[in-house]
């Protein structure tokens, strides 16, 4: 929720300073706006006692790793959760070539969605019907682009790219079973992994959305083969989610 937040902040205060300022001048100040969050993060963070103890070696985190993907049903997860919406970045870095004087609405839209799915599903959704709703979650990622290539006007692309970003929140329903099928000392490795491999996919989705495009010469063809790309990966993984989740053990 605070990445959304933030990121509409952003998108509006871009923006407005791209009417006084020239680009480079806001890329300059939105560097420097990195420098002072990094400064923060070194001077205003309180030093926390780790988890895990020993000294962090490559070694490590690749047994690590070889331990979280022996498990079938884990790889199902990591799968849902870094292809299918990698995939929709991809289609989302297409919005410059596709709408080149107004993109930033695009991007705003989608900021406002993935905020939106994120507080819904969050906060209001009983947990009983999160992991029935995370399929539906994840097609609705994608389908509202398959009608992208129909050639759009600017503010029905915003509406359907903000209704398809509420999908986003299924990654929260896939959090929630990834750390279900972890062991307690792994946890933190798990999301360390999601994180990279989601981070890698997008880069992925990014350079295979620019490659559609071009093969196509068009980026709406472009954002409608990446939607159609999506929807297949989240079809083929459904089966594998189905494996039922450990049971806590009762409390005594």
């Amino acid at each position: 929720m605070s990445v959304g937040s933030v990121q509409i902040l952003g998108f509006t205060a871009g923006g407005a300073l791209l009417t006084v300022l020239p680009p480079h001048g806001v890329l300059a100040l939105a560097a420097g706006c990195q420098l002072l969050g990094a400064a923060t993060a070194l001077l205003g963070l309180r030093p926390r006692r780790p988890r895990a103890s020993g000294r962090p070696s490559v070694a490590a985190t690749w047994r690590a790793n070889a331990r979280l993907l022996s498990s079938v049903p884990r790889r199902y997860v990591l799968v849902a959760l870094c292809v299918p919406n990698g995939l929709i970045v991809g289609a989302e870095a297409l919005f410059v070539p596709y709408a080149p004087a107004h993109a930033g609405i695009l991007l705003a839209a989608a900021a406002l969605g993935m905020l939106t799915g994120d507080v819904l599903a969050g906060r209001f959704l009983p947990r009983a019907w999160r992991d029935r709703a995370g399929a539906a979650l994840r097609l609705l990622l994608a389908a509202p682009y398959l009608l992208f290539a129909a050639g759009l006007p600017l503010w029905l692309a915003a509406v359907l790219t903000a209704v398809a970003s509420v999908g986003y929140s299924g990654t929260l329903v896939l959090q929630e079973r990834l750390i279900a099928l972890t062991p307690d000392d792994l946890r933190g490795q798990a999301l360390g992994l999601h994180s990279s491999l989601m981070m890698g996919m997008q880069a992925v989705g990014a350079t295979v959305a620019g490659a559609a495009a071009e093969l196509a010469g068009s980026a709406a063809i472009g954002i409608t083969v990446m939607a159609v790309l999506s929807i297949t990966v989240t079809l083929l993984v459904t089966t594998g989610l189905r494996t039922p989740l450990p049971q806590p053990a009762p409390a005594h």
